[in-house]
């Protein structure tokens, strides 16, 4: 997950990096502190991610020109913007009509009547060409049969790393790596470069953040948070096994700074040459190639790494949900249906590069020689982790909930937060692995118990 997966990425952040191109107060953009203030004026909460910058400076000249609606952004870091998002929409305050919601809290906020749904806007609208947006997508933004969010852009997971570095201490990436192969190379990768480390894993607290890759971790190496019964599983063999090894190895041969590391401290030590791999979300492979990047054409792109499972990449998107509250419906749809469309793609490759396309939602995407072309380092890779990604069954036992890198209940976002907490002290070394997953299955035993009840 840019958070986000999104990763979900997932997702994260941007505003101090290059791509923003601007200080954070250049970043939060207009206003936003009012629901919108005229027939013609919408409201935008939204992540800080590379993406959403780009969007943010293509509105006015292209999405207002056209429309006459004016768009006041509010853009937030990850674990800050989920917080605000939650607060407004659950008391329905008006105060954003638009927000950027992932396939996590869609079905959630769905179900408790906070989000507009979408589907006549989307029936009606045929030049939007739902039927465009990956399956995967479309269906993680469905509940009971109506469509309540527009994905911005998806993704999964994958490894990056310098295919300079690789070659020059005579390293080789397999096709299909193994967690030790890579703690191996990042062993060897470690020093390749003057303070360069061998690897970047998130360590910042947040559901969002440091437990979206490492529950991939768990994942494939046999663990889950919660058996098929609602039985807590965070201090089992195999999720403290998972815990351990991740960090370890983030401890022994990550980044500086880890435990305040997210993915955009990651995508700044890779860009700027102090780390030889990156494991996350495949969104930041657009920002990587980017004209200007320091490291275009010296990346490659190798599939999650596995233990147990063929694949452990999560899924994952930001995506445009509609207050229910909001009293700019109509606008609102059509800033929605222009941000998640081909047209805006269209957009994005011609005036800023076609490796920068908000990707990952729309088959037509894949389709397009110019994306294909300028994406091809990363495209295919994308395309194949998003195809493998499987929510409803992503390790070795039936689960009681779908997801991948979250567990899709509502307590996911305070478990997952203060497990985060606990973890990030581990990497920290303010206490042990044994210590943070015992206090942590202390946690998920009395949210299992109210599931179990049930």
């Amino acid at each position: 997950m840019t958070s986000r997966p999104t990763g979900p990425r997932t997702a994260v952040p941007l505003c101090a990096l290059a791509m923003c191109g601007a200080l954070l107060t250049a970043c939060a953009g207009a206003g936003g502190a009012q629901g919108g203030s005229g027939a013609h004026s919408l409201n935008v909460l939204m992540v800080n991610n590379p993406q959403m910058a780009d969007l943010q400076k293509l509105t006015a000249a292209h999405f207002t020109k056209e429309t006459g609606i004016k768009v006041n952004f509010t853009v937030l870091p990850e674990n800050d913007v989920r917080d605000k998002i939650s607060q407004d929409f659950s008391s329905q305050a008006g105060q954003y009509d638009v927000a950027t919601i992932s396939n996590y809290e869609t079905p959630i906020y769905a179900q408790n009547g906070w989000l507009a749904p979408l589907s006549g806007y989307a029936r009606k609208d045929t030049a939007f060409q739902q039927n465009d947006i990956l399956p995967a997508l479309r269906e993680s933004l469905t509940v009971s049969g109506k469509v309540y969010a527009e994905p911005f852009y998806g993704e999964s997971s994958f490894l990056m790393y310098r295919k300079d570095v690789f070659a020059k201490k005579g390293l080789t990436m397999p096709a299909h790596p193994t967690w030790q192969q890579v703690a191996a190379l990042a062993a060897e990768a470690d020093g390749a470069e003057p303070g360069m480390k061998g690897i970047c894993l998130r360590g910042l607290p947040g559901w969002g953040e440091v437990m979206a890759p490492l529950t991939t971790v768990v994942n494939t190496m046999g663990g889950t948070w919660f058996d098929k019964d609602w039985k807590a599983q965070v201090d089992s063999p195999a999720f403290t096994r998972a815990t351990e090894f991740y960090v370890d190895l983030v401890r022994a041969h990550g980044e500086k700074g880890a435990p305040q590391s997210g993915f955009a401290e990651c995508l700044n030590d890779v860009e700027q040459g102090k780390v030889a791999m990156w494991y996350d979300a495949t969104s930041a492979a657009g920002s990587l190639e980017a004209g200007g990047s320091p490291v275009a054409g010296k990346m490659g792109y190798a599939p999650a790494p596995v233990d147990r499972t063929k694949s452990s990449g999560w899924l994952y998107t930001w995506a445009w949900g509609l207050q229910k509250a909001s009293k700019n419906q109509d606008d609102a749809w059509k800033f929605i249906s222009w941000a998640s469309s081909k047209k805006y793609e269209e957009l994005v490759g011609k005036q800023l590069g076609w490796s920068r396309v908000p990707a990952g939602k729309r088959a037509s995407t894949y389709a397009n020689p110019r994306y294909v072309a300028a994406a091809s380092a990363f495209a295919g890779a994308t395309a194949d982790a998003l195809k493998s990604a499987d929510p409803g069954d992503p390790g070795v036992q039936p689960r009681p909930a779908p997801g991948i890198q979250f567990v899709g209940i509502p307590e996911f976002t305070d478990l997952g937060t203060q497990v985060s907490q606990q973890i990030s002290a581990a990497i920290a070394g303010r206490t042990s692995v044994e210590q943070a997953l015992r206090t942590s299955q202390a946690l998920a035993e009395k949210v299992a118990a109210r599931h179990a009840d049930k």
